[in-house]
């Protein structure tokens, strides 16, 4: 199933995306989409079986565009965002690193999530903001101290498209942790839909891309991570409990602004970034100043 959020910020109410492109009205059915939902099989499968009879109402004024109603976060009331970082092999070389030995892990605010095409703010002082494509993996079942791969897929709820935008100065050059860099207003666009995991038979199969003002940047796959989505899951189950409706963010491929030839094209006010992972659906975002 592909699990949206139409509505105003605040406001929004849960929807699906049927198969043939129309959105359709769960309000009667659940009351948002969030952890409870997904840790709740009878209400999945209620969802489910409205699915199948084609009863859901369409939402005649929304579309699966952004254009004719807007599309907020997929998920709501998320519990803690982990990120990992340097998780891709070419990441890693563009940037000079040596690939961790273990996962790099830091976390975003849940308070920088944003809709899928709302607008990024280019923080105040801000002068390297840098864009970054990731798989965000929605957890579904309780986690701790999984022993096996196979455990780990089977607490994922779905898949999401997430947007890590980072400001470089900020996380690298203004000491301490890079919290600072990551957690600034609006760095987090989520979305548009949160795809369950029955629809994503291979986590490590899916092709990145991310555009700005329409130049593409990064075309990657998530077959280049150094640590797959289930090995990410185990590995930071042994470190904190993962609750349902918590997103681990799995990093990024090359191609970010950080990696570039000098002078380094970091985003601006007025630059629009597009981005889209196969089968988990498209962002886009123009940016202003904060």
């Amino acid at each position: 199933m592909k699990l949206l959020r139409v509505g105003t910020a605040g406001a929004e109410r849960p929807a699906l995306l049927d198969a043939t492109g129309v959105l359709r009205d769960l309000s009667g059915v659940v009351p948002d989409i969030d952890g409870a939902l997904l840790a709740d099989d009878a209400a999945l499968g209620r969802i489910r079986a409205a699915a199948a009879t084609g009863d859901l109402p369409a939402l005649h004024e929304a579309g699966p565009d952004a254009a004719a109603c807007r599309i907020g976060p997929p998920l709501a009331r998320i519990g803690k965002i982990v990120c990992i970082g340097l998780n891709y092999h070419d990441h890693a070389r563009e940037t000079g690193a040596e690939p961790p030995a273990e996962p790099v892990i830091f976390f975003k605010a849940p308070d920088t999530v944003v809709g899928p095409n709302d607008t990024v703010l280019v923080p105040r002082g801000a002068v390297k903001t840098d864009w970054e494509v990731e798989l965000a993996v929605v957890i579904g079942r309780t986690a701790r101290y999984l022993e096996s791969h196979e455990e780990a897929l089977a607490h994922v709820a779905g898949y999401a498209v997430a947007h890590d935008v980072s400001e470089r100065e900020f996380q690298i050059e203004r000491c301490g942790t890079w919290d600072k860099g990551k957690n600034c207003e609006t760095f987090n666009p989520f979305g548009p839909w949160l795809v369950t995991a029955d629809e994503v038979p291979d986590p490590q199969a899916l092709p990145l891309r991310l555009w700005v003002n329409g130049e593409l940047k990064q075309d990657g796959t998530t077959a280049d991570q150094i640590f797959p989505v289930a090995e990410v899951v185990r590995y930071v189950s042994q470190f904190m409990t993962l609750y349902p409706g918590d997103v681990i963010n799995t990093g990024t491929p090359a191609g970010v602004a950080m990696g570039q030839p000098e002078p380094k094209p970091y985003l601006r006010a007025g630059d629009v970034v597009e981005l889209e992972i196969e089968g988990l659906g498209r962002q886009r975002q123009e940016l202003e100043d904060a």
